[in-house]
């Protein structure tokens, strides 16, 4: 058998035995949850997602987590993109939407300050980082 065609059937044949590998592998990591969050890099915007960084952390390569400066151009622009013209402290979105039911059939929006530890005395936050978590779980395959 000439070289050529040995080689070609030696390729053939280790393309049909690692297909099936790769082809499992590859919706397990194309499912992975993205969290990104969009937010100002000063007090008390840090201390208040500080549980839910922690959280991210944690979970390791699991999930992709994306941080965006919102006072550079990049933070303005993809707040433009979302439709966000009002001045808000932190917008998480989990999927690449900041609009998110919970379990019990209520809206919520990750916008603003969440509560919890951290945010401001007086601040009333309309959501957690437990809501962030519920909402990258339901997302996970």
């Amino acid at each position: 058998m000439p070289s050529n065609r040995r080689q070609f059937l030696n390729q053939t044949a280790f393309v049909a035995l690692t297909l099936p590998l790769a082809m499992a592998v590859v919706p397990a990591w194309a499912a992975q949850p993205v969290v990104e969050i969009i937010a100002f890099a000063h007090p008390p915007v840090q201390s208040a997602l500080k549980p839910l960084r922690e959280w991210l952390v944690a979970q390791g390569s699991k999930i992709k987590v994306i941080e965006v400066d919102m006072e550079t151009p990049e933070g303005e622009r993809r707040l433009k993109a979302l439709g966000i013209t009002r001045h808000v402290p932190v917008v998480v979105l989990v999927g690449g939407t900041y609009r998110h039911v919970r379990k019990d059939g209520s809206a919520v929006e990750f916008v603003s300050f969440p509560s919890g530890p951290g945010t401001p005395a007086g601040v009333k936050g309309g959501w957690s980082a437990e809501d962030v978590k519920a909402a990258v779980q339901a997302r996970k395959p």
